[in-house]
This record gives structure tokens, sequence and C-alpha cells, in this order.
């Protein structure tokens, strides 16, 4: 395991080897861990909120696809974008994953660790529009096309599977631009203000990273605030999560 692995990236691949490690050894099956909404809330099996985007099925080509672009791409938005804003990335996780659970009837799959995966493929193509790379040494394309590149690579391995295959990634996209839209996109718009509608909640910034990052988000808003009033426009967009 890469010790250079940044704190969260890290803690996640702990828990998904220690899940797949669990139902190798027959301590738990994957019926015990997917979301259902009796079993999760009517049985009180909460754990199921988590453990759903803990395992990737059994070893396959997909499991090490899917489980190496998540780590790739985790690795890089918690390093780079994320970078010294740890909280930030805890709540894009937090609000990413509530979406999926949301939108988990329409995932041909009960498990949701691979739409998590492509929302934060998503997203980190979109924060890094002028990023050139690429694809298995094939093809060389921009970043905002990975995406949608990688669904086309599933689509032609896996070409028997259909709609099915490909659903839950496109699941993740979705999610991925909900979250680009409302902290990168309405932000610049005169009808929000240059407010940050999913601002990470003070509890998070102050667990996460602790009180001098707190107080320099408290600045930067009260920046912000001040900015508008005096000049009706919003200020140059703050990078906060």
């Amino acid at each position: 395991m890469d010790l250079g692995t940044p704190p969260v990236t890290r803690a996640y691949l702990i828990a998904a080897v220690g899940i797949s490690l669990a139902i190798q050894c027959n301590l738990v099956t994957p019926y015990q861990l997917y979301f259902t909404y009796r079993a999760t809330f009517e049985n009180l099996q909460l754990w199921r909120l988590v453990t759903s985007f803990l395992y990737w099925g059994p070893p396959s080509l997909d499991f090490v696809f899917h489980l190496f672009f998540f780590m790739r791409y985790s690795r890089m938005l918690e390093e780079n974008s994320f970078g010294g804003r740890r909280g930030d990335y805890v709540w894009l996780l937090v609000i990413s994953s509530s979406l999926l659970l949301l939108l988990s009837p329409l995932s041909p799959t009960p498990f949701l660790s691979s739409p998590l995966s492509f929302t934060l493929v998503y997203l980190w193509s979109r924060l890094n529009p002028s990023v050139r790379l690429s694809l298995f040494g094939l093809f060389n394309i921009t970043a905002p096309n990975l995406p949608y590149a990688l669904i086309a690579f599933t689509w032609m391995v896996s070409p028997n599977s259909g709609w099915g295959n490909v659903a839950g990634d496109f699941m993740g996209i979705v999610v991925g631009h909900w979250w680009y839209f409302w902290t990168e996109i309405w932000k610049r718009e005169r009808g929000s203000g240059g407010r940050n509608w999913l601002e990470t909640p003070r509890i998070f910034i102050q667990i996460f990273d602790g009180p001098d990052r707190l107080a320099e988000r408290d600045a930067q808003n009260e920046a912000q605030a001040l900015a508008i009033e005096n000049l009706g426009l919003p200020p140059d967009p703050v990078p906060i999560g």
C-alpha cells in the first residue's frame, strides 16, 4: 500500500480491502452489505449506507478497472483540487454518496462503488479541462472527454451486457455534474450572490482541518460578502468546496 496516498483516499482503500477480505473469508456476505430501504431503515442496518460504496464485486477486469480509477482520481482530487481542504473533500463524498443512494433504484447493480468512482472521474475532468492525457496508450484526449471515453471502453469490453453495464457510470456522471454546477458554475451567476450553495458545514472543517482552516474560510466568506455589498457584483470565485 502506498503510504503517500492522502488520508481520505487511504482510509477508503483500507475499508474497501477489509470488506473484500471479510467476504472472501466468509465472515460476511454481499447480501448483508448493499443498500435497500427496508433493510437499512426498517431493520436499522444502517451500516449499509456506507458498505454499499465499499464492495467492488469479485475479482474481474471490471473490478480492477473501476477500483484503479477510483484510487487514481480520488488521490488527484484530494491532493490538488482539494489540497489543504480535507473537510471539503469529505463533504463532497458525503453529498455524492447521498445522491447516489437516492438514485440507487436506477442502478443495475446493488452496490454503488462504481458510480461513486465515475463521480470523481467526472469531477476531476471538469476541474482540469486543459489537461491532455493518453488513454491506455492508444488515444490522446482532453480531460473533459475522459468519462465518456471510459464508458465507451467499458461498452466495448462487455458488449453483451447492454445498458446495465454502463448505467451506473452515467449515474456517477449525473451526480458529478450536479456537484460541479452548484459549486463552480452557479456561484458565478449574479443570482447566486457569489454564494456556494453546497458550502461545507463548519463541523466538517473543524474535525478534518482544524480551527485555522475554519478561520480562513470565514475570512473568505466575509470578503465575498463585503465585495458584493460594495460593488453589487460577485467577486472572483474562491475555491471553497
